[in-house]
């Protein structure tokens, strides 16, 4: 009796951990000295929000394969600090936990400048411990250019980062533009030095009240699927 239940318990924890996962997906928020505290509360409440929101539930659950996710918040060349750490989201209740977990953690660093090279890097640390996916997405949001460390596009030399996709949420700040004369807009900037992948996009926020509609939109194309060489949507069109 005791072999009968040592089997079942063997086969049980095989099943367990052949499970496939079909995305990796890292959420790296920016909280540099150029984000105020009512603007993180906007991006964590924002997150937390768009984690919640049917379109993007029925996205983590649109295959019986799962999702990992992983948070962090990063600003400074060695400010980055994990807000979630891998997860499998297996149920609503855990997609809930999360997006609860995130509304309520503190922010960890406030006076540092904005290191995006670093937080590449930090990245793709964190796919490395990563359970193993058929995927994986870097989505990285900012409101501003690197101004710390090395450019983001030496991160692609510097750290393996074969294979994955990164995407950027662009918080564009109306108000912030006088401060940016002379350089390139900033989604011209996320395209042209941060992305990569055939697949990468850009998604913009028009300031930090948009944060929630941008990154529910990004979500959802970010959790589309491949099944037999078809996209499944969810809803959102492009444009």
């Amino acid at each position: 009796m005791l072999r009968v239940w040592v089997l079942a318990c063997a086969v049980a924890v095989i099943g367990q951990s052949a499970q496939a996962c079909r995305l990796a997906l890292v959420l790296g928020m920016d909280v540099s000295n150029s984000v105020d505290a009512d603007e993180d509360a906007l991006q964590r409440n924002g997150l937390a929000a768009a984690l919640q929101a049917p379109a993007v539930r029925d996205a983590f659950f649109m295959t019986d394969d799962p999702v990992a996710l992983a948070v962090f918040e990063w600003s400074g060349r060695h400010h980055q600090h994990m807000m979630q750490d891998w997860i499998i989201i297996d149920s609503p209740a855990t997609l809930e936990k999360v997006a609860l977990n995130i509304a309520t953690t503190p922010r960890f660093y406030y006076e540092f400048p904005t290191a995006i090279g670093y937080a590449l890097g930090f990245s793709a640390g964190l796919l490395d411990q990563a359970p193993p996916c058929s995927m994986q997405t870097i989505d990285l949001s900012g409101d501003g250019v690197n101004n710390d460390g090395f450019d983001p596009r030496d991160a692609y030399d510097a750290f393996n980062l074969d294979g994955v996709t990164v995407n950027g949420l662009v918080i564009d700040v109306p108000e912030d533009a006088p401060l940016r004369a002379g350089q390139p807009d900033l989604a011209t900037y996320y395209a042209n030095t941060v992305i990569r992948g055939p697949a990468a996009f850009i998604e913009v926020a028009v300031g930090f009240e948009d944060f929630a509609r941008a990154m529910e939109r990004k979500l959802i194309r970010e959790l589309q699927v491949m099944i037999l060489g078809r996209s499944l949507q969810t809803g959102h069109a492009d444009g």
